[in-house]
């Protein structure tokens, strides 16, 4: 039996339906409705919805209920075709608009008799987390300062950190990002997470990114109106992207971007010094290009049986009598290296360039 290959899948369906029906496994439809929410979202014109499994009981429109710190009054229902429904039997998938808040997926939810009742278990339940909230952040120890936490601490304070704000159309999107985000992993770079919410970009997101001096990242959503004109007033980067992996991509190059690029010597060319000439107060260095190519402005070195004499620019670089750009292997040239005249006959000039580098995390 294999889920990924599809094997058997159809004979395993029929084993459960059949240990089912022996254990009289049925959900009564009559009793109080409960179930939980597998996917939530926040939907322009719509606010907060979850779509739900029905679990035990009969879901109605109208119907109050309570999930954790969220409660709904059941507004409208749709059910897998986005057709509305006034009642939902257990089993049933629907999507329930009402919700005073974006519930996670994952949780339960159940009716309560009324309304009234419904935002009064919620406010308790706010409540009771507050208090362990208090409670953990009481009993955790208190510890001295060692001189762990002091390297600790000064290794923290040196290392970059971008901080970012993320927004996704469903809740299943912001964990899977989330997840991901956090799955990064750089001894150079911190990623701070500020918030993870469901909905549009808005200006309280934009008002927060500028305070904090975070980035804002956005899947499979848009923005409010007016958020990329206050965007652009307060100097916060919006980011929206809807592929997860070039999502992740993008964050990966914002936190490179915050360090130093890397400093790579690229190597150009050789020239051999065959002769020394005196041209007004100065000298030019007669050569032949012996590899690669000689460019004017490029950074060079002048080697003197392999030691290294001078290092500056090379601000002339003539062809008999003419200023060129780059001359290559096989020719010969001019080549005066700036604020530099002690050339002599065998001497080598090592022609290069820096590159700058991205560094990885």
């Amino acid at each position: 039996m294999s889920a990924l290959k599809g094997d058997n899948i159809e004979q395993l369906m029929e084993m459960i339906l059949l240990q089912a029906e022996v254990m009289e496994l049925k959900a009564n439809p009559d009793a109080e409705a409960q179930g939980v929410i597998i996917e939530s979202q926040m939907e322009q014109g719509r606010g907060p919805t979850a779509t739900v499994i029905v679990e035990r009981g009969t879901l109605k429109t109208g119907d109050s209920l309570v999930c954790d710190t969220i409660y709904c009054k059941v507004r409208s229902m749709l059910d897998d075709n986005g057709k509305p429904v006034k009642v939902a039997p257990p089993s049933t998938p629907v999507k329930v608009i009402g919700w005073s808040d974006v519930p996670d997926a994952g949780m339960g939810f159940e009716r309560v008799k009324n309304d009234k009742e419904a935002k009064r278990i919620a406010e308790d339940n706010i409540q009771e987390a507050r208090k362990r909230e208090l409670a953990e952040a009481e009993a955790m120890p208190t510890r001295k300062t060692s001189i762990e936490d002091l390297f600790q601490a000064i290794e923290s304070n040196q290392k970059k950190t971008l901080r970012c704000i993320l927004k996704a159309d469903v809740h299943g999107s912001v964990e899977a990002i989330r997840s991901s985000l956090e799955e990064i992993k750089s001894d150079k770079v911190a990623l701070e997470i500020l918030d993870a919410e469901v909905g549009p970009v808005s200006k309280n997101d934009v008002d927060r990114a500028a305070t904090s001096k975070a980035t804002v990242i956005s899947f499979n959503i848009g923005t409010e109106n007016g958020v990329r004109g206050l965007a652009k007033h307060h100097g916060v980067n919006l980011y929206q992207g809807n592929i997860i992996y070039e999502l992740i991509d993008t964050v990966k190059e914002l936190m490179s971007d915050l360090l130093e690029p890397e400093l790579h010597e690229i190597h150009i060319g050789f020239a051999e010094i065959r002769q020394v000439f005196s041209v007004g107060k100065g000298t030019v260095a007669g050569c032949m290009i012996t590899e690669g190519k000689i460019n004017r402005d490029k950074p060079a070195r002048l080697r003197r049986k392999g030691e290294i004499i001078a290092e500056a620019r090379i601000d002339t670089l003539k062809r008999f009598k003419e200023d060129v750009t780059e001359v290559r292997t096989g020719f010969e040239c001019g080549i005066r290296i700036a604020n530099f005249d002690d050339y002599r006959e065998g001497d080598q000039i090592e022609c290069f360039d820096i590159e700058k580098r991205k560094p990885a995390l």
